[in-house]
């Protein structure tokens, strides 16, 4: 069984999250750094990695790692690693690449230096002469970094965010991953009250759900990874079966989803009814000026309109003026919102106990998180 350095991409703010979800699953933690987490595993490690991560983009298999200011020192450091152990001889290899605060900035001249290399290299040791590419997919990435490159295959395939329930997108939905690191964020647990009054396409309490239920987001749809000739397919089998079997089929949960937009929650319905979650959540049509709480405390995750959601309001002054009249008589309760706009704090009139920067696609966002007393505090 071979041992492999394995990178968990995320997106910026959330390697904290993405980190903590690996060491859950019990792989060793090599390194840290901005949208990446390197850690340590076996051929299981893979479909596990990529079955369980809630948070991350792409697993990605390291290759190998070296210096390289010129082109020379690309291609020579690329054809010495051992390609011939991953990709086979009619083995699909694109290969893509970024270059950030490097000598080497061309990232056409990178890709192609790195895919002759590669090809040289599985000329020799496959003892071909030509590459007909009609096998399984070994996307290749060359990052760039500091004059470091770094050599991966993609064992995701499509990224991961891509669940596979989303049938009924709306407009500016929100991506999976960074919904679900919104609810881990919350440390929502399954015996809690949890409500989203923008609930949008469903995305937030579809996680929540998910979550709750010990899910394996990756259950339902395909890898990269389970095409390789290499790879064990009773690997995949195995970690599947456990995944099923791990699901909690019975324990209630009260989740309520609500949004102003009547074709917004019924996408919300049938993308929850695709991930197998909708008898886990209550969803209604309503303006979240008129949603009636339920419970004494609870837990609210919402990403609340900005931007081109907000077409067609008010603005997000009287939006989120009318948020605090709202919520603010949820004494007991934990807010958690999501939103572009800089002076929420400040329409709120009230400083969060924490705030944290992340990055809705390219939009830069800030995650304000209200706490709501301890039970034993208001006993």
């Amino acid at each position: 069984m071979g041992h492999y350095e394995l990178i968990a991409t995320t997106t910026f703010g959330l390697e904290s999250v993405a980190r903590r979800e690996l060491t859950d699953l019990g792989f060793e933690i090599l390194k840290t750094e901005n949208g990446k987490i390197t850690f340590r595993s076996d051929e299981a490690g893979i479909v596990r990695a990529n079955l369980w991560m809630r948070t991350a983009e792409r697993i990605l298999l390291k290759v190998g790692e070296f210096r390289a200011i010129t082109f020379d020192e690309l291609f020579d450091g690329t054809a010495a690693l051992p390609w011939e152990d991953l990709i086979p001889v009619d083995g699909k290899f694109p290969v893509d690449g970024k270059s950030v605060k490097s000598t080497l900035f061309s990232i056409s001249d990178c890709q192609a230096i790195v895919k002759k290399a590669i090809v040289d290299r599985l000329r020799t040791r496959h003892a071909v002469t030509r590459f007909p590419e009609t096998g399984a997919d070994f996307p290749v990435l060359v990052s760039v970094l500091d004059d470091v490159a770094t050599l991966t295959i993609d064992t995701s395939g499509a990224a991961l965010h891509k669940r596979g329930y989303r049938v009924a997108p709306v407009v500016a939905p929100l991506k999976e991953t960074l919904a679900a690191a919104l609810v881990l964020l919350s440390y929502w647990r399954k015996d809690r009250v949890l409500y989203d009054v923008f609930c949008g396409s469903g995305t937030i309490p579809i996680e929540a759900a998910m979550i709750g239920r010990n899910i394996a987001p990756g259950l339902h749809r395909d890898f990269a990874f389970r095409h390789w000739p290499w790879l064990d397919p009773e690997r995949w089998t195995e970690e599947a079966r456990k995944a099923d079997l791990a699901i909690d089929h019975g324990t209630p949960l009260s989740i309520f989803a609500s949004d102003i937009d009547e074709k917004a929650v019924a996408a919300a319905k049938e993308n929850a009814a695709e991930a197998g979650v909708d008898d886990c959540i209550t969803f209604s049509t309503s303006d979240f000026r008129d949603v009636d709480f339920k419970g004494e405390r609870g837990i609210l995750i919402s990403n609340p309109p900005y931007g081109e959601r907000l077409a067609g309001d008010s603005g997000p002054t009287q939006l989120y003026q009318d948020m605090k009249r709202v919520l603010e008589p949820l004494t007991n309760w934990s807010l958690y919102l999501l939103t572009s706009y800089p002076g929420f704090p400040h329409l709120m009139k009230r400083k969060p106990d924490r705030e944290r920067k992340l990055f809705n696609g390219n939009i830069e966002v800030h995650y304000y998180q209200y706490f709501g007393p301890r039970p034993q505090e208001n006993r």
